[in-house]
């Protein structure tokens, strides 16, 4: 940060409480007692944020923490928001950490932010944007916390100071809103301070942030009539008198900056500061701001005046060179208004300038005509152009032109969009795009500015995206690539909006006039996709059909043709044609490069055909494939709803491999993640739905309805398909609470849903088996049907665990001999499948029937099998109910192998250790220093490791379970 103008004094009056309590954190982050010894606690960190209006003092009690910290031997680093910089994007960021790694080799910054540095190195300017996708923002704001959480560590203790925080661009604000409650937990004190009434909008989560270990922020007051005294005395000399002291403090308010000033300006004057001088004082202190501060400006002369101006218009950290291209003068001319602006304490610094006080350069800003302030916005731009800082830089200042048609301003503010949009700022982008528009362009390249507005707006604003691209395909459109993507995108938008109807229709149009062959190609693949995941398709057999027609006769030859084959393989997964039919496609699909990452393409398509290997009973090819586009969505950033998406249907692989304990805390990390994307998205309705699932097969009933209703988990039920359906998923909770009539309802509506689809896979959407058990205590006859055709369905998919699934649900609803063969039968097929806890249910109801049948031999086997199995899924509710069995039966529970341990890593145990103790995986990285999606993948291999769930795991570890 540059010099500020800050008054050199050793007292800070009426100041001693704010400094207390930065002295108190100072001391707990060195990990120091009040009386300066070494303490026994571990440093803590804390956050401080002082409010106040303009001239209050805060710049100068943050110089003061600066000073004091750095006495104690802290890292400082520093930022201020400035009034002309609000729009920069990353502005206060790069203040922030730019410098950090200043002068470093790139080799050596890449070491050092290993795979984020392609994500986070363009938005702190370390690095150029790639050409590829930019990283969504929360990608980026999680690469910042992990860059400045590595700091805070590797350079503890740290000191953060933030001023002019109102100020702020909005991406650095939110990212340090969001970053500042979490240091606490870091040898990190961040300090902040702000103009309580002039925070925007998007502050608002800034505005509720505590002052000091869950205070208020703390305000800073106007100094006392003592205090003012006591400043005049200590600048003009003791023999001020009192009645010249009160006259100080009656004009300046008790503002500690007008104070100042005015005290400078007394003392340029040769006032004597007694009595008989004491009626100038409101004159001289008119001068020090407002009107009377532009007077003296004025007098300094008109060439002074001009390089005032451009200063102003260019903000904080001005080069002089450019100042005075801005001005129009010469360097010497420069040089001579520079120092007359530091002579008048307008201006301060020597290599880049900066105005004393924000209230000064807000004053001057303020003062330059209207039609002035735009030319020399416009001629700013020009200079930083020329100074090869390019568009970006130069973006903010042509936002304050005024639009006249030229095309240079056009293809500055697109080129500056394409940088910010890549580097993870699409907001600002959309600003300059939407300036862009209004300059406007030529109208051959208005239908391309739509576009890529409609980029800039797709994260943000859907329904705006919609409007933009829409608005695009009705300009004259020349190049027919240009059409196509705006077509692309729009389907993709509409699609993601839950407006899948539209998305299909937008393609349909364009596929009968396109005449592109291969072009159509790709929009047949989008549009089968689309509809496939249509709830209310009118005509799904047709479509399939069409899409079997095609897929046959393709080769893979490219990427469209991978993707019309791999929806072949999951058309054939939905609608239960045998198992092995929908592999042949999935692996054809897979034949060339089938990325998730693609930025020209949906990951919907690679997740499906990731998704039919799980249904066929092969999960572990499911998981790698998963792991690697998990990996491709990290490593462009994409942290919102493309993690949650791969976290969410992650969770559910190990849900339906009976991995409970580690697929609910991935269901619970992508939850997180779908929470921030918004509620009522797909990706929320899939996260809970998960999430729901996986608590009823842990024996977890209210948990899971304290879930559904939090996240209001009912009707209406989105008009995308989801995995796993949705509704399905409410009957079954339903159903879990004894709500079996409205249970039945819930199920038999979603078989009136996708049974004229020709959804017939009860693997994919198991609404029969729920449903046969809801009919059961009414309908016994019609509950053994629904059941008995469910089976039907399973054999004909064929694989193994459908096939278990769907005889244990007939042995539900069974009774007799009938159902000792069933459940026998089911047992025999979930041992050949991956399905670990239907293979554990099955066990148990098998041996519950033997036992209550008379056979308690076999019974035991059963359920000593089945207690055990359920214990290394997690399925906690389940186990009680086998050792209920067992004690009805005059048996005792086994006692389980102590798992093997041995071969965990360090960071493993670690991560096993603060989870077996009951700790989220935020919390579990926060501890380790680390990441989430890393935590994840720790956990992941010790529960690939141990096997058990996490009771179990506490105890290998020899602790006592979390609570």
């Amino acid at each position: 940060m540059g010099q500020r103008g800050v008054r050199n004094r050793r007292t800070l009056f009426e100041r001693e409480g704010e400094l207390a309590a930065a002295d108190e954190a100072l001391n707990e982050l060195t990990g120091l007692r009040e009386d300066g010894t070494e303490g026994p606690e571990r440093p803590r960190g804390a956050l401080l944020a002082f409010a106040g209006r303009a001239g209050i003092g805060k710049t100068t009690l943050l110089a003061e923490v600066r000073r004091r910290a750095a006495a104690r031997g802290c890292t400082v680093l520093s930022a201020r928001g400035g009034d002309q910089e609000q729009g920069v994007a990353f502005h206060v960021a790069r203040q922030l950490l730019q410098p950090q790694f200043a002068g470093s080799p790139e080799a050596e910054i890449r070491a050092q932010l290993g795979s984020w540095y392609a994500i986070v190195g363009p938005a702190l300017g370390l690095c150029a944007p790639s050409e590829g996708a930019a990283p969504d923002p929360q990608g980026l704001r999680d690469g910042l916390d992990w860059v400045l959480t590595h700091l805070a560590v590797q350079r503890a203790p740290m000191v953060l100071v933030l001023d002019d925080a109102h100020w702020a661009d909005p991406e650095s604000l939110s990212w340090l809103a969001a970053f500042a409650p979490r240091a606490e937990e870091l040898p990190l004190l961040l300090t902040v301070a702000y103009r309580p009434d002039e925070l925007p909008d998007h502050a608002e989560a800034f505005r509720g942030l505590p002052g000091r270990a869950g205070q208020r922020p703390l305000d800073l007051e106007p100094l006392s009539a003592a205090a003012v005294a006591g400043l005049v005395r200590e600048d003009l000399g003791t023999g001020a008198d009192d009645v010249f002291c009160r006259e100080c403090w009656a004009v300046t308010a008790g503002n500690p900056f007008e104070a100042v000033e005015l005290t400078a300006k007394v003392r340029d004057r040769g006032l004597v500061p007694t009595e008989e001088g004491a009626h100038l004082l409101r004159d001289l202190a008119a001068a020090v701001k407002g009107s009377g501060l532009i007077a003296r400006l004025e007098r300094l002369g008109a060439s002074t005046v001009r390089f005032a101006w451009a200063c102003a218009v260019l903000g904080t950290e001005i080069p002089p060179t450019l100042a005075a291209a801005v001005a129009g003068l010469g360097s010497e001319e420069a040089a001579d208004a520079a120092d007359a602006l530091r002579g008048a304490r307008i201006l301060a610094g020597a290599d880049t300038l900066e105005f004393v006080h924000p209230l000064i350069a807000t004053a001057v800003y303020r003062a330059i005509p209207g039609a002035v302030r735009v030319a020399l916005h416009g001629q700013a731009a020009w200079c930083v152009i020329d100074e090869g800082l390019g568009p970006s830089a130069a973006a903010r200042h042509l936002m304050e032109t005024h639009p006249e048609g030229d095309n240079w301003v056009v293809q500055q503010l697109r080129a500056a969009a394409r940088e910010t949009q890549r580097a993870g700022a699409p907001d600002a982008a959309r600003r300059y795009l939407a300036r862009a528009l209004r300059e406007p362009p030529p109208l051959k390249e208005r239908a391309a500015v739509l576009h890529e507005l409609g980029c800039a707006s797709l994260l943000t604003e859907p329904a705006t995206t919609v409007n933009h691209l829409r608005a695009a395909l009705e300009e004259p459109i020349s190049d027919p690539e240009l059409r196509h993507n705006i077509v692309y995108r729009l389907s993709q938008v509409l699609a993601h909006s839950d407006r899948l109807v539209e998305a299909s229709e937008t393609l349909a149009r364009e596929i009968r006039v396109t005449g592109n062959a291969r072009v159509r190609l790709r929009m047949q693949s989008e549009q089968f996709m689309w509809d496939a995941f249509r709830a209310d398709e009118p005509d799904s057999p047709a479509r399939s059909r069409r899409l079997s027609r095609l897929a046959d006769r393709l080769t893979g030859r490219d990427l469209t043709e991978r993707y019309v084959i791999g929806l072949r393989a999951w058309d054939a997964t939905l609608r239960g044609e045998p198992a092995h039919i929908a592999l042949h496609h999935a692996e054809r699909a897979l034949a060339g490069e089938f990325r998730w990452a693609e930025a020209d393409r949906g990951f919907e398509v690679p997740a499906l055909v990731a998704l039919t290997f799980m249904y066929a009973d092969r999960p572990g090819r499911t998981e790698e494939l998963f792991a690697a586009g998990i990996a491709d969505f990290e490593s462009q950033g994409w942290h919102g709803a493309h993690l949650s998406f791969g976290y969410t249907l992650l969770a559910y692989v190990r849900y339906r491999r009976g991995r409970l304990a580690e697929a609910e805390d991935f269901a619970r990390a992508g939850l997180r993640l779908a929470e921030r994307v918004g509620a009522g998205t797909p990706v929320h309705w899939y996260a809970v739905g998960v999430i729901i699932e996986i608590l009823l097969a842990r024996g977890r009933v209210t948990e899971a309805t304290q879930i559904g209703e939090d996240h209001a988990f009912g009707a209406p039920f989105p008009a995308a398909v989801t995995f796993p359906d949705v509704q399905t998923v409410h009957g079954e909770l339903l159903l879990a609470r004894g709500l079996t009539k409205d249970a039945a309802a819930e199920l038999e509506a979603a078989g009136r849903r996708l049974d004229p689809r020709g959804i017939r896979n009860p693997s994919w959407c198991p609404w029969q088996f729920h449903l046969a058990r809801a009919e059961s205590h009414d309908a016994p006859e019609r509950a053994v049907a629904t059941a008995l055709e469910a089976v039907h369905r399973a054999r004909q998919f064929g694989a193994p665990s459908a096939v278990g699934q769907a005889l244990r649900a007939a042995a539900d609803v069974s009774s007799g001999p009938a159902r000792v063969k069933l459940l026998e039968e089911s047992v025999s097929h979930l041992e050949r499948s991956p399905a670990a806890y239907e293979l554990a249910c099955a066990l148990v109801a098998l041996g519950t029937e033997l036992r209550r049948s008379g056979s308690p031999r076999e019974a035991a086997e059963h359920l000593y099998r089945g207690l055990d199995a359920a214990m290394q899924c997690g399925a906690d509710g389940l186990g009680d109910e086998a050792r209920a069995e067992l004690a009805a039966a005059g048996l005792r529970p086994r006692r389980l192998h102590s798992t093997e341990t041995d071969t965990l890593t360090a960071r493993e145990r670690a991560a096993a250790a603060l989870t077996a103790r009951g700790r989220t995986t935020t919390e579990v990285a926060e501890e380790l220093g680390t990441d989430e999606p890393t935590v994840v993948r720790l956990l992941s291999a010790v529960y690939r490791k141990v096997g058990t769930d996490r009771t179990g795991l506490a105890a290998a570890l020899g602790q006592q379970p979390a609570r």
